[in-house]
């Protein structure tokens, strides 16, 4: 479970970036989930557009991707989503680096 602190951090660096993924007529599908799952493997942080012509409502989207692919939605700004899940696989020095939060 993510913060508010290290999900204004993951925001941040969501920001700079362009969906690479777009869900369209079709809205989402297994092979869009896949396609989500693997971008999640490689880059932690995906963020994904939600074009006009898709009638679902991206938050629903979102929260349905999010079980699908084990990850965390860290944010949905009207059509955007941004999604997040800690590639274990990766060595430390590749890894998003999450502030430390404090108990």
């Amino acid at each position: 479970m993510l913060t508010s602190k290290q999900r204004a951090y993951l925001k941040s660096l969501a920001m700079k970036e362009k969906p690479i993924i777009n869900l369209g007529k079709a809205s989402l599908t297994d092979e869009n989930a896949a396609n989500v799952d693997e971008a999640l493997t490689a880059r932690e942080l995906v963020k994904i557009g939600v074009l006009q012509n898709c009638m679902d409502d991206p938050r629903e989207i979102a929260d349905a991707l999010a079980v699908m692919t084990r990850s965390e939605v860290v944010q949905v700004i009207g059509k955007k989503i941004v999604l997040y899940r800690e590639a274990k696989d990766k060595p430390k020095e590749k890894r998003i680096q999450l502030p430390v939060t404090k108990k």
